[in-house]
């Protein structure tokens, strides 16, 4: 295979000429170079439309068949150099024919890292139909361990939840949320998008048999993703039923305290008031009166309420 990345050096004007008779030849660019967009522009071989979806600033996946060749916009994870783990989501746009296949993106992707450690095993491609393989399988295979971090994350919030002694992380949880459904979403499009392209009548019966069998891998993992969603959702039930639970205890507990000290308060009251005839006021006994009444006061509604049920052992 042929392969000439626009990002890294120039492509020749002729590098569509003289294509292989067997084999494929890859082409990737960097759309942010103005040398790749006008070599895309001006590359007269691919149909039109090819060319104004490679060019495209659409944000949202989407695949055409046009004159032989199969092209869309599919989103990837970006390969952030400053994370480790892949937070933000950029669009792959490519364009397959049976001897060519052309790839380019605006910012790193995860996926290309995949390919280029497939190429450095020896992993061949021999023609269009492996090539989208490998295309389609390296984003799967990065959606995929995306997909098996966040079910980590998750089991570690069960095991919080389950420890009674550590509080429930929400917003952990909401941020593994909003990771799941970034990937439900991401997967689902591609997912959409080749669905469509397998009813497609123009799509070339070269490329069909690997059309099902990408179709198949994503329905799976969107699956998977579903499935992780669910998971998250019953998860947060929990977490707020524990949450409630936890304040429901802290305001009974409360409510206890403050109705076994208002009779105390009431006797504090009482021998506070600056008048005459106070009761033990002449006794130098009266502070031990006072006091056991406090106490006593305490203890009788403690005995009540526990006669009503509203303290529970």
């Amino acid at each position: 295979m042929d392969c000439v990345d626009g990002a890294a050096r120039s492509v020749d004007e002729n590098a569509l000429d003289g294509l292989p008779e067997k084999g494929l030849r890859w082409l990737h660019f960097n759309l942010v170079d103005r040398r790749s967009r006008s070599w895309i522009a001006g590359a007269a071989d691919l149909p039109a439309a090819v060319r104004q979806l490679l060019l495209s600033d659409e944000t949202h996946a989407q695949a055409i068949v046009e004159q032989g060749f199969l092209a869309g916009i599919l989103p990837d994870y970006e390969r952030d150099f400053e994370r480790e783990e892949p937070t933000r989501i950029g669009m792959l746009h490519f364009a397959l024919g049976s001897r060519l296949l052309i790839t380019a993106r605006r910012h790193p992707l995860r996926s290309a890292d995949v390919i280029r450690q497939r190429f450095a095993a020896g992993v061949s491609v021999p023609d269009a139909a492996a090539a989208l393989q490998m295309l389609i399988g390296a984003m799967t295979e990065v959606a995929a361990q995306v997909l098996h971090g966040l079910e980590l994350s998750a089991q570690s919030a069960e095991d919080a939840l389950l420890d009674e002694s550590q509080s429930p992380d929400i917003r952990g949880l909401a941020a593994l949320r909003r990771r799941t459904v970034r990937l439900h979403r991401m997967v689902g499009a591609t997912r959409t998008v080749f669905h469509r392209v397998e009813e497609d009548e123009d799509l070339p019966e070269a490329l069909r048999p690997a059309i099902e069998q990408i179709a198949q891998r994503l329905a799976a993992l969107d699956g998977d993703a579903s499935a992780m969603q669910a998971r998250l959702r019953l998860l947060r039930e929990e977490m707020d039923i524990e949450i409630n639970q936890r304040t429901n205890q802290n305001l009974y507990l409360l409510s206890i305290i403050t109705a076994l000290m208002m009779p105390p308060t009431l006797v504090t009251g009482f021998f506070g008031m600056n008048t005459g005839g106070m009761p033990g006021s002449a006794d130098h006994r009266g502070t031990v009166l006072a006091g056991a009444l406090i106490l006593g006061s305490a203890l009788a509604v403690y005995v009540l309420l526990r006669a009503m049920g509203f303290v529970r052992r």
